[in-house]
């Protein structure tokens, strides 16, 4: 084998009609009052929401889940194509469990986590492209950090998620968060060497 064999270029996890099957987990789920809807576009998934802060303060969009789960291990990260609205968003990652299914049993699950600003897009401009590597990366549960000797595990990955949340992935209040009319489109995803 020469290094040329060795090399690994992007692999495009979704895009297009791939998102189908894409659906909107909202505050709702907690007694919040936010309103969200994901749906399949010419930009690839679009959610648009009226997000309220009260009761909750979040919406968001997540995959079905990878079944096999989704084995990127030879791969440094995701890279999302998005247009925005001048939030700053989370991306959460599901993995299967390495361990007996332990993590299966938290409430509310684990997600690996990481925040991400958006630009305020328009039609004339390209996608956005925001690299989120995996050692970025945090254990979480219901937007609460974990302080676990955990690892992340590019080779199971179950499921994505997309979320506009009044909390940041440090448990702490998101700058970037706005109540109200929200749009935001994810046109890909890749996961990136």
């Amino acid at each position: 084998m020469n290094a040329l064999t060795l090399m690994v270029t992007p692999l495009l996890v979704v895009s297009g009609d791939g998102f189908s099957g894409w659906l909107a987990l909202n505050d709702t789920i907690m007694g919040g009052n936010s309103r969200g809807v994901c749906r399949v576009g010419p930009e690839g998934l679009v959610l648009e929401a009226e997000v309220v802060e009260q009761g909750g303060g979040f919406v968001s969009c997540r995959s079905p889940l990878f079944s096999p789960p989704l084995n990127l291990g030879d791969y440094r990260g995701l890279q999302l194509e998005v247009r925005g609205d001048g939030r700053r968003y989370k991306l959460a990652v599901a993995c299967a469990d390495g361990v007996a299914g332990l993590t299966e049993l938290i409430p509310g699950g684990l997600r690996w986590v990481a925040e991400f600003d958006t630009t305020i897009s328009t039609p004339a401009l390209p996608p956005q492209l925001v690299e989120i590597p995996f050692d970025q990366l945090r254990p979480s549960v219901r937007a609460r950090p974990l302080n676990l000797p955990l690892r992340f595990d590019a080779c199971r990955v179950t499921r994505l998620q997309v979320l506009h949340s009044k909390f940041g992935e440090d448990g702490q209040l998101n700058a970037g968060f706005r109540a109200g009319p929200l749009q935001f489109a994810l046109v890909s995803v890749r996961a990136v060497p």
